[in-house]
């Protein structure tokens, strides 16, 4: 009675629901031939993927041989009997076989260049002091320093060379050693450095930049408001004598070491109707005559510009050294100038020793 009074009371909503999904599914076509190739293909990767572990499988790995891989005892008498054997063969042998030299350095020749004393043709032939120009552009007047001709290009004599450069350190030490001005210039790119360091150890001027025209022939006017300064034989200052400069000619320099005499022409002409000596790098393009002391070699390269300059500001350098000495044993190697104060026309007056700068100063 029950399960038919459920029947009877539920039967309207279950004729009323939609069929139920898996009453389609049920209800739809299954291709059976496909699901059997998709087995079948399964099947034969199943069998590819079993025979290719079988193969590996029959490769067997060696095992690790516990003497050649294991970690050596450096404790062990044996060991340590072979290090000291190898010692004291390398103390036995380390003698034998090449010995390396001292060799070129080219950044020493900037912070510590060489003495004119050490001037050798190896030094000369490694800064590239050797190489000139194309024979097409040779000036006739430097036949006398070319050794010869290589792959068209003219060939400088070392030997040459090294002479007019001890010539040009004895004047530029004897122009020191006097009180003498010397004026370096180097006008080409990266010719800064040794100019700058070269007049500072000679303890004279630089110009590392284009030269103005005139600053010697119409110096009052270029140069005219440069200060000056008074100093006595030990390069010490005299105070008091600011006024009497004024009307004081501008300085002329004593010497003038030109390291690219083509650009400078203008500078040496004015050099040469002042008097003014002159020491130039000379090329195989070149005109020697335009300076008192020339040195043949390379303008062109870096190197042995920076050589040459080193040298000849260790010549003024030793030149200063020399009159310092010599001042402190009272000993005045230039002729000092003194000035007359007390003179109604303010003239200067030449003559006299070293105290007269001293006595002038006080005075003032």
């Amino acid at each position: 009675m029950i399960i038919r009074q459920a029947i009877i009371r539920h039967g309207r909503r279950i004729a009323t629901r939609p069929p139920l999904p898996w009453i389609r599914s049920f209800a739809s076509e299954v291709d059976i031939e496909a699901i059997e190739a998709s087995l079948d293909r399964s099947l034969k990767e199943t069998h590819s993927i079993e025979s290719l572990l079988q193969n590996e499988s029959s490769d067997v790995v060696p095992q690790i041989d516990n003497d050649t891989h294991t970690t050596p005892d450096y404790n062990n008498d044996e060991v340590a009997e072979a290090f000291r054997s190898l010692k004291r063969q390398e103390s036995l042998t380390s003698h034998l076989g090449t010995t390396l030299t001292p060799h070129y350095t080219p950044h020493t020749l900037l912070t510590h260049p060489p003495q004119p004393s050490e001037i050798t043709l190896p030094l000369l032939l490694a800064s590239q002091s050797h190489l000139g120009h194309s024979t097409s552009l040779w000036n006739p007047l430097n036949s006398r320093y070319i050794f010869g001709i290589r792959s068209g290009i003219h060939i400088i004599s070392l030997d040459v060379t090294a002479a007019h450069l001890r010539r040009a350190c004895r004047v530029v030490s004897g122009v020191t050693e006097r009180g003498g001005l010397v004026l370096f210039v180097g006008t080409r790119k990266g010719q800064d450095r040794c100019v700058v360091n070269a007049a500072k150890l000679a303890g004279g001027c630089h110009l590392f930049e284009r030269w103005t025209p005139g600053s010697i022939t119409n110096g009052h006017q270029i140069l005219g408001r440069c200060r000056m300064q008074v100093v006595d034989e030990f390069d010490q200052p005299v105070p008091g004598l600011e006024n009497e400069l004024l009307e004081r000619p501008v300085l002329k320099p004593d010497l003038v070491v030109c390291l690219n005499p083509l650009e400078n022409w203008v500078m040496l002409h004015e050099c040469g109707l002042h008097g003014i000596p002159t020491v130039g790098i000379i090329d195989t393009d070149a005109n020697p005559t335009w300076v008192t002391y020339p040195i043949p070699a390379n303008d062109d390269s870096l190197r042995c510009v920076q050589l040459l300059a080193g040298v000849l500001g260790k010549a003024g350098e030793e030149g200063q050294r020399r009159r310092r000495e010599r001042a402190k044993k009272g000993e005045v190697t230039y002729q000092p100038e003194t000035f007359n104060l007390k003179s109604k026309e303010g003239e200067m007056k030449t003559g006299g020793d070293a105290e007269a700068i001293h006595h002038a100063g006080g005075s003032g």
